[in-house]
């Protein structure tokens, strides 16, 4: 799934669809917040950066093998509402159509990093650094807008003006970098343009990417309503032809003043399709390329032709095996075993004529279902499934604003019980992605700004974790509060009635059965100090035995009797209440793989005594109701990587501060942890012009916040596209901005790139 290229708005936060070796230190630094830096490069050292743990799949062919002419289907999740990608509503199809219609003075290469757009732009650099920051744009000489007109000051300084935030009748959702800019003019010829900074600007690289034209910048009505619908003039290798709300497709044709490598496509048609429908849209050839989930790719690949020798023949109907042989995991029979297929066989020959007729009427059904099936698995081997990792990472967040996580200890036992090796292994292992932790808040791996800094908090470490919890007074078996008369014993049970009582979670948290919400999606379990999940209705003793409420652990056994050894490892208390932190999960179609990393994540937990009240909650209301709203201890939900952190990331981390009405105002800061030092470092890396400087500044500011354990980067999203075998330099992007006139579907007899699964 695309990042909006929108890097200000709260949506690009995202629970992953299922949106970055460790330096061990001493309980006694942990226990003072005493923090060790970890040592960055110097001259001459290797460049932590590294490489992309990744590579990109696009399938790449030379422009000669690509024929010329044809059209290609993308899938995306909507016709977007707003062709402006500054504006609040605005979507990844959004960006998506920006990219090829519109002007980007730098792009994104394979590691992630800002280049040149040489399409666009002669050479840019900071010409001037003191009083002001100068930096001159040369333009391209043949670049012009789909009218005619020269690209040119005009339109960067109608862009600047309009995002500078000095005018309010502007509906602008971000105005990043802009408002440092104090004038913008002509150079010395229409070529040139030069911006002048109030303020050094690091990030400027960022600014104009996209350009709009004039026509849009130039006044609010252009800006908020006229770029919403269409887009009358562009400078890019397409143009918006058409877009059809009904059908739900937009389409980009070649641009007829494009003065690049003339576009192989003759159009591009992007495609609205849910994304659980996107294999049967595959197989019956309404696109051509789609980003799918891990349940879709490996029935595409089990299609794939490799796989036919193998296999039994084609599913039927009284069949739990695949076309490879073995069971079925997808399909209308992926239930099917031969125990049922002949119970049905038996029914449906059976003297009671009403349940036969109901049988042979569902077995009709199924081998129609069936047949399908099958003609889709057949189309299905004309694609691939491209394979890399996306440029975001799935991080666990710690609300750090109230309950147990406000206190610092808690949280880094919290972030020392997890192994995130293994939960990167659950994840992309399965994918054939390699998986490794990211050690970054800020940057991933190949990205300039990147170092691994989670040496600042130290690796999965259980005795650490268990020492972090007892120096912040949570003991094992400690005394519970007295439970008035009347009332059931504390504990699960205790927390049980208190949701039923007041019709909400502790806290107001508004998750569980008892959810102020009223959510009938919403579900509520917890894991306890015996492993397995438990509503909470009754208490658990040792080795699975229940006691009547009111009773305690090892109360089954004679007077006199030793506790069991594992006693001393039940849950933990302080002041008489238990240690369970709030957990919640999205529960939609496509989250399974984070509910798997939730569920596994609240085992490693339960180790070192911390309880885990998991709820699992409607994707439409995981972060309105619950990430923004604070209503969590724990969640799971991810960001995109930026190639220009200083400006993107700073309101993610900043320190959340008291709000003109007393609210608190946290940004995006949603785990509301956040350090004076922290803001202090982002504020010197964007006004640096050193480069250098610039990237140890954030280095530095990322070891901070792995200290104070806000979040816990885990692992990078995978990015997993389907596209025909014979479509070329287009599929899984990685880090990549596409390039949209290099792709096009191979020349008859034209021979591509191998399978990503016959590598």
């Amino acid at each position: 799934m695309p990042i909006p290229h929108d890097r200000d708005r709260h949506d690009r936060v995202r629970p992953d669809r299922v949106r970055p070796r460790a330096l061990r230190r001493s309980l006694a630094f942990l226990a003072v917040g005493a923090l060790t830096m970890p040592l960055l490069s110097g001259c001459g050292e290797e460049d932590p950066a590294g490489r992309p743990v990744a590579e990109q799949d696009i399938a790449p062919a030379a422009r000669n093998l690509v024929a010329d002419g044809g059209t290609l289907s993308w899938a995306v999740d909507a016709v977007p509402e707003t062709l402006n990608t500054f504006q609040a509503d605005a979507d990844p199809a959004t960006s998506r159509i920006a990219g090829a219609v519109l002007p980007s003075m730098y792009r994104l290469d394979t590691s992630g990093r800002p280049q040149i757009n040489s399409d666009y732009l002669e050479s840019a650099k900071v010409v001037e650094r003191e009083p002001r920051q100068v930096v001159l744009y040369k333009l391209h000489q043949e670049a012009v807008w789909s009218d005619g007109r020269e690209i040119g000051a005009a339109d960067f300084a109608a862009q600047w003006r309009a995002l500078s935030g000095k005018d309010s009748a502007y509906w602008t959702a971000r105005n990043a970098g802009y408002e440092r800019i104090e004038k913008i003019e002509r150079g010395d010829n229409d070529l040139e343009v030069r911006v002048t900074f109030a303020r050094p600007y690091a990030d400027w690289k960022s600014l104009f990417s996209p350009l709009y034209p004039k026509q849009v910048m130039g006044t609010p009505d252009a800006f908020n309503d006229g770029a919403r619908k269409k887009l009358k003039v562009t400078a890019g290798p397409f143009a918006l032809k058409e877009i059809d709300r009904e059908d739900g497709e937009v389409t980009l044709a070649r641009n007829p003043r494009w003065w690049g490598r003339t576009a192989k496509l003759s159009e591009l048609v992007l495609r609205a399709v849910p994304r659980a429908e996107r294999a049967k849209a595959l197989a019956e050839g309404k696109v051509d390329i789609a980003e799918i989930d891990s349940e879709q790719a490996e029935r595409i690949m089990l299609a794939a032709p490799a796989k036919k020798s193998q296999g039994a023949g084609p599913l039927s109907e009284d069949s739990p095996l695949g076309q490879d042989g073995t069971p079925a995991a997808h399909g209308p029979d992926a239930g099917l075993t031969p125990a049922k297929s002949m119970r049905s066989w038996a029914v449906a020959h059976g003297s009671d004529e009403e349940a036969a007729d109901d049988e042979a009427g569902a077995r009709k059904k199924r081998r129609a279902a069936v047949a399908e099936y099958t003609a889709q698995q057949s189309a299905l081997r004309g694609f691939a499934v491209r394979r890399s990792l996306e440029p975001a990472f799935t991080q666990l967040a710690l609300n750090g604003s109230e309950g147990p996580l406000s206190d610092e200890r808690v949280r880094r036992a919290v972030a020392r019980a997890i192994d995130r090796e293994k939960l990167a292994a659950l994840v992309l292992e399965p994918l054939g992605l390699p998986a490794e932790p990211v050690g970054s808040h800020l940057a991933l791996a190949g990205q300039a700004a990147y170092a691994d800094n989670s040496g600042a908090l130290g690796g999965q470490d259980t005795d650490e974790a268990r020492a972090l919890l007892a120096d912040a007074g949570w003991e094992r078996g400690g005394p519970l509060q007295p439970v008035p008369e009347g009332k059931k014993a504390a504990g699960a049970e205790g927390e049980k009635d208190e949701q039923d009582e007041k019709g909400e979670g502790k806290r107001g948290s508004g998750s569980g059965s008892g959810s102020g919400s009223g959510s009938e999606d919403e579900s509520t379990y917890v894991v306890g100090d015996d492993n397995k999940p438990y509503d909470g209705d009754e208490n658990l003793a040792q080795d699975g035995k229940q006691f009547k409420p009111g009773s305690a652990p090892g109360a089954y056994a004679p007077q006199g009797t030793r506790a069991p050894a594992d006693a001393a490892r039940g849950p933990l208390a302080k002041n008489g209440k238990l240690l369970t932190l709030r957990f919640v999960l999205p529960s939609g179609p496509g989250t399974e793989s984070l509910r798997a990393v939730g569920q596994r994540i609240a085992t490693m937990l339960e180790r070192v005594g911390i309880r885990t009240e998991i709820t699992k909650v409607p994707d439409e209301s995981y972060f309105k109701d619950h990430i923004a709203n604070g209503q969590y201890d724990l969640a799971l939900y991810s960001w995109p990587a930026s190639a220009y952190p200083a400006t993107d990331a700073r309101p993610i981390y900043a320190k959340p501060v008291p709000a003109a009405d007393g609210s608190l105002s946290v940004e995006q800061n949603y785990t509301r942890v956040g350090t004076d030092r922290v803001d202090q470092l982002f504020d010197q890396a964007v006004a640096s012009l050193d480069e250098s400087e610039t990237r140890s500044l954030i280095r530095k500011a990322d070891a901070r916040i792995w200290a104070a354990a806000g979040s816990i980067p885990l692992y990078q999203r995978p990015q997993l596209v389907a596209a025909r075998t014979t479509l070329a330099n287009a599929g899984a992007f990685g880090f990549q901005t596409p390039v949209y006139e290099d792709m096009g579907f191979l020349k008859k007899g034209a021979k591509g790139p191998a399978r990503p699964t016959e590598k």
